[in-house]
């Protein structure tokens, strides 16, 4: 065999890297149901006053506070805003919490702090075993907090202590990878979700008879012109 014959046989780096997300990928397909449904639940809990928690270290922190700026800003389409906080990227309190209280607590006392009934924790990690993560679900359990987990291979710790969980199989570039995508489908299906409701609100108002029009929120009558 020639050296160029060699050289073409043989797969780089950057060849198994994306061979490796292709196939983390394509096993997120069986995935899809419940990122739409988290998606979809998510919407209806932050327009009724909830709010979302996300926790990550590292790349996963970079990650939580994508999910949150897209939930506050937007994804694609315009709508209101809705509440969700990063909880790494207040520094003032981060950096007391690890203080005073040690790494552990550095999520966990922000749930305690920021969590209610109805709320839900988004918990990322790729090992599914970060101990500040791990805290933090199981404060968001106390507060009764929905916990929703991005995590690595099934049978984490984080999986186990989740409600439920999307793992990745792969390593932790590529965990990291995929949970990008699982973010962006999650908030493709708020976005969808927040189109119905808003929909839905309309075709009611639509369907009041011009009487009921004219009659304000607090009950008070109003002109029609």
């Amino acid at each position: 065999m020639t050296d160029r014959g060699r050289t073409a046989s043989v797969e780089s780096p950057g060849d198994g890297h994306l061979r490796q997300l292709e196939a983390a990928l394509q096993a997120l397909r069986q995935d899809l149901p419940v990122l739409e449904r988290w998606g979809g639940d998510l919407a209806r809990r932050l327009l009724g006053g909830a709010r979302a928690l996300v926790a990550g270290n590292g790349g996963s922190a970079a990650q939580a506070q994508h999910l949150t700026a897209e939930l506050v800003g937007r994804y694609r389409s315009e709508r209101r805003p809705l509440s969700a906080i990063a909880l790494h990227a207040e520094t003032s309190t981060v950096t007391a919490i690890v203080n005073d209280y040690g790494p552990d607590e550095l999520f966990a006392r922000q749930v305690r702090a920021h969590g209610r009934p109805g709320d839900v924790l988004v918990a990322l990690s790729t090992s599914g075993r970060s101990p500040n993560v791990l805290c933090a679900a199981r404060a968001a359990v106390e507060q009764e907090v929905a916990v929703w987990a991005l995590c690595g291979a099934p049978g984490s710790p984080l999986a186990e202590l989740a409600d439920e969980a999307v793992c990745v199989s792969a390593d932790t570039p590529t965990v990291q990878e995929v949970h990008q995508v699982c973010i962006h489908l999650l908030c493709e299906a708020v976005d969808g979700a927040v189109q119905d409701a808003a929909a839905a609100g309309r075709s009611r108002v639509l369907d009041r008879s011009p009487a009921d029009r004219a009659v304000r929120q607090d009950g008070s009558p109003r002109s029609i012109e």
